[in-house]
């Protein structure tokens, strides 16, 4: 059952003839197999969008073709794309070794955040906080360990808070905001900014189709019409800008993950 379908069916008041808009009910999801609370519909879409990674990338370079041919040649222009747009600004030298993690994370977020638009399906998986949570404490605890390896941890905390070639004064007040902005901040923002984009990209879209079906489907009346001619114009026109912020999000939560990995195996000078 659509979102779509599920709104019209919650929207009706005692009489009947009240629109109202939808709110926080769209992410109050029930369990899939009662008796299991955990497996909802993100959690198995999430599952989804992994299968369809992982297939997606053996059916590409499983068996690599010398002169790329349909998947593959498809998977070569995104790995083309993460690999000079994302990781090699933040990682040079090595790029290479870091681009199955950051190629896996660009398209899982992608798949994730596609799935609110996907026909039926109608929910992105990254609109739950615990998913783009999970994903970037991931990150964030490897951000940590790569940066106490490589820099030592008197190093590695020393080269975040204490930027050489400023007076010493200044760390006063720099060293405590480096590294709130590091350690908390940092992962904070990483998994909020995907989340809150597409919690409210899909509040948005749900809006718009809710308007459009109730006004020409539901409660049809002359004036109401034009409402809902916009309702679905509307619907169409945000669909496609949700789209774009879609694989934006995605390509800004790998290419802050190129930044974190790059900056703890370097220190910055």
């Amino acid at each position: 059952m659509s979102t779509l379908t599920v709104l019209a069916a919650g929207t009706s008041g005692a009489d009947g003839d009240v629109f109202t808009p939808p709110g926080l009910e769209l992410f109050n999801i029930p369990p899939i197999i009662p008796g299991v609370p955990w497996f909802t519909k993100p959690v198995l879409l999430a599952l989804l969008s992994t299968l369809i990674v992982v297939v997606f990338c053996w059916s590409a370079f499983a068996k690599p073709k010398l002169v790329p041919r349909g998947v593959q040649n498809v998977a070569e222009y995104g790995y083309m794309f993460v690999r000079d747009q994302v990781a090699r600004p933040f990682l040079g030298k090595d790029t290479d070794r870091w681009m199955g993690l950051l190629l896996s994370i660009f398209l899982m977020v992608w798949v994730w955040n596609l799935m609110g638009v996907f026909p039926l399906v109608q929910f992105p998986v990254a609109s739950h906080i615990a998913f783009p949570v999970v994903l970037a404490g991931s990150i964030y605890i490897l951000k940590i360990y790569l940066g106490i390896k490589h820099q030592g941890p008197i190093g590695y905390f020393k080269n975040m808070m204490f930027p050489p070639g400023l007076p010493k004064a200044i760390y006063v007040l720099l060293a405590p905001i480096e590294f709130l902005s590091n350690l908390i901040i940092a992962p904070f923002t990483h998994a909020v900014r995907l989340f809150a984009n597409m919690f409210a990209g899909h509040i948005i879209l749900a809006f718009f189709s809710l308007v459009g079906f109730w006004f020409l489907f539901e409660k049809l009346t002359p004036l109401g019409a034009p409402l809902g001619v916009v309702g679905v114009a509307m619907t169409i026109a945000m669909t496609g800008f949700e789209m774009f912020i879609q694989f934006l999000q995605a390509f800004l939560f790998a290419m802050l993950a190129a930044m974190y990995i790059g900056n703890s195996l370097h220190a910055e000078h």
